[in-house]
């Protein structure tokens, strides 16, 4: 992937709305926008966003649970899976 072809100025943007969305929605690679040279903005087809948030939730999440371990906080399996029936068992008993 050469990101250099994804780099377009603002006026590039204006020009060419129509062409930058076909773009991006065919190849999946996101466009830069810069704005006197500077990068001001990336244009990104809406599944591509969608897998990169994904992505980054999962990123966090085990980020978090390294921490967990880290700290000492966890669980033999046994233990967690009994808690987590116990929940279950209470919630569904609590719903009307």
């Amino acid at each position: 992937m050469n990101i250099k072809q994804d780099i377009r100025p603002v006026t590039y943007l204006k020009e060419r709305a129509a062409a930058v969305l076909d773009q991006i929605n065919s190849t999946h690679r996101p466009i830069i926008i810069t704005q006197d040279g500077e990068p001001r903005a990336v244009i990104q087809d809406p599944q591509s966003y969608e897998r990169m948030k994904t992505a980054l939730a999962l990123m966090k999440l085990l980020a978090q649970g390294e921490a967990d371990v880290k700290k000492g906080k966890i669980l033999e399996q046994e233990r967690m899976f009994a808690e987590l029936k116990t929940q279950l068992k209470k919630k569904r008993h609590a719903a009307p």
